[in-house]
C-alpha cells in the first residue's frame, strides 16, 4: 500500500491524485499495441491490473473516449471498461476511492463549447458515473486545426461550473498553448490543473522546449505518459528482440541516418530495429546498464528505477499503462522511495547521450 507522502494535489486544484498513475490507453485497443482484437481473457487481464492497481493505492486512472477499438466510442473500449471494473470494485468495497481522468478529442463534426460538455456527459454514461475526477483536451494541434481551441477551454471551465469535473487539464499542448489556456481559465478563477505529455528517460522534449518549465511555474502537474518509453527503459527489448506493432515506428529517418552499414540488411526490418541495432551497444547499454545497477543496490526492477526517476522529480505524475496484474505490480514497487539527486543527474546525463526520438506518431501533427 502507498502512504500519504505517494499522494499529490494535481496542480493548483484540490482534486488528490496518487502520485503514480495508471495509463489505460491499452484496455479494448486493437491497433498500437499490436492486440488485434479484444477478447475475455484481455478484459479479465485488465481487471487483474486494476484490482491489482488499487490494491496498491495507485488509484488514479487514466483513459480517453477515443481508447479503445477503432475509434472507441463504442460497446467495448477503455472508458467502457474502466466503468465496469470501478462498479465491480465498489460492489465488494464501497469504501474504495478511484480518480478517474478522461479526455475530450476534437472531432471533425465537434464545433464550440457545447460540443465538450457533450462528449464529457457521453464519456460519463460509459464510465457509469455522475462526473469525473479529471478532464483533459487531447491534442492541441489536432483540435485547433477544427475549431479555435480558446471554444474548448470554455467548454472545460463550464464543465467545472456545472459540476461535471473536479478538475481540468490539457494533453499535448506546448508551451505557447499551455500558458494561453492556463490564463484563460484562470480568469474564471479555475486552475489548470495539468499537462498530459510523452516524457522518459530517453524522451525529455519537456525539458527542452519549455512545457515542463511553465508547467513547473505555473504550478500545473505534468502528467507523463510513456514514462518507460513503451517498454524500451524495462531492459527486455534488444536489436533481436524488437517490439512489435506501430512502436517499431516511432523513430524518424534522421535518428537512422548513421546507419549506412545496416542498408543491406533486409528492407523489411523496422525503423526501430535499426535503431536498437546501431545504438544499444553506444547509447542505450551503458543507460540500461546503469539503470539496473541503481536498481538493485535498492532493490529495485529498472521499470522501477525508471518511474522513480521520474516521480523524484516532484511535479510530475507518470501514468505507465498496465495491461495485466504483473505489470501493476511491478509499477507500485516504484513508490514509497527515491533515488538520490545525483543518481538522477547521472541517469540525465547517460541519457543525454541518446540521439532524441520522436513519440507517439501523431505529435508530429
Amino acid at each position: 500500500m502507498t502512504s500519504q507522502e505517494d499522494n499529490v494535489k494535481l496542480g493548483g486544484s484540490e482534486l488528490k491524485v496518487s502520485r503514480l498513475g495508471i495509463g489505460a490507453w491499452a484496455w479494448g485497443d486493437n491497433s498500437y499495441w499490436n492486440d488485434f482484437g479484444w477478447n475475455d481473457v484481455m478484459t479479465k487481464a485488465a481487471k487483474a491490473a486494476f484490482n491489482a492497481s488499487v490494491d496498491r493505492g495507485i488509484t488514479f486512472i487514466d483513459t480517453a473516449e477515443v481508447y479503445g477499438s477503432s475509434l472507441a466510442l463504442g460497446a467495448i473500449n477503455s472508458e467502457t471498461l474502466l466503468g465496469r471494473f470501478i462498479k465491480e470494485r465498489k460492489a465488494q468495497d464501497p469504501g474504495v476511492e478511484v480518480e478517474v481522468a478522461t479526455k475530450f478529442a476534437a472531432l471533425p463534426w465537434r464545433f464550440g463549447r457545447e460540443s465538450v460538455i457533450t462528449a464529457l456527459k457521453d464519456s460519463l454514461s460509459r464510465l457509469g458515473l455522475a462526473s469525473v475526477d479529471l478532464y483533459q483536451l487531447h491534442w492541441s494541434k489536432l483540435s485547433s486545426l477544427i475549431y479555435p481551441f480558446s471554444g474548448y477551454i470554455d467548454g472545460l471551465g463550464d464543465a467545472v461550473e456545472q459540476g461535471l469535473v473536479k478538475a481540468v487539464g490539457v494533453s499535448n499542448y506546448n508551451e505557447k498553448r499551455l500558458r494561453e489556456a492556463y490564463e484563460q481559465l484562470k480568469k474564471r478563477g479555475i486552475p489548470l490543473a495539468s499537462n498530459q505529455v510523452n516524457y522518459s528517460l530517453i524522451y525529455r522534449l519537456p525539458e527542452e522546449n519549455g512545457v515542463k518549465a511553465a508547467c513547473d511555474e505555473l504550478g500545473i502537474t505534468l502528467i507523463a505518459y510513456s514514462p518507460i518509453a513503451q517498454g524500451v527503459l524495462t531492459g527486455k527489448y534488444t536489436p533481436e528482440n524488437p517490439p512489435t506493432g506501430p512502436r517499431g515506428r516511432i523513430y524518424t529517418p534522421e535518428f537512422l541516418a548513421k546507419v549506412e552499414l545496416l542498408k543491406s540488411l533486409n528492407k523489411s526490418v523496422t525503423r526501430f530495429t535499426l535503431f536498437l541495432k546501431h545504438s544499444f551497444n553506444m547509447q542505450l547499454r551503458p543507460l540500461l546498464n546503469r539503470i539496473r545497477e541503481i536498481g538493485q543496490s535498492y532493490n529495485k526492477t529498472p521499470t522501477q528505477v525508471a518511474l522513480n526517476w521520474l516521480i523524484a522529480q516532484e511535479n510530475v505524475v507518470p501514468i505507465p499503462g498496465a495491461k495485466n496484474a504483473e505489470q501493476a505490480i511491478e509499477f507500485g514497487g516504484a513508490l514509497g522511495w527515491r533515488i538520490s539527486n545525483e543518481e538522477i543527474k547521472e541517469l540525465r546525463s547517460l541519457a543525454s547521450e541518446i540521439k532524441p526520438v520522436v513519440g507517439f506518431p501523431a505529435e508530429k501533427l
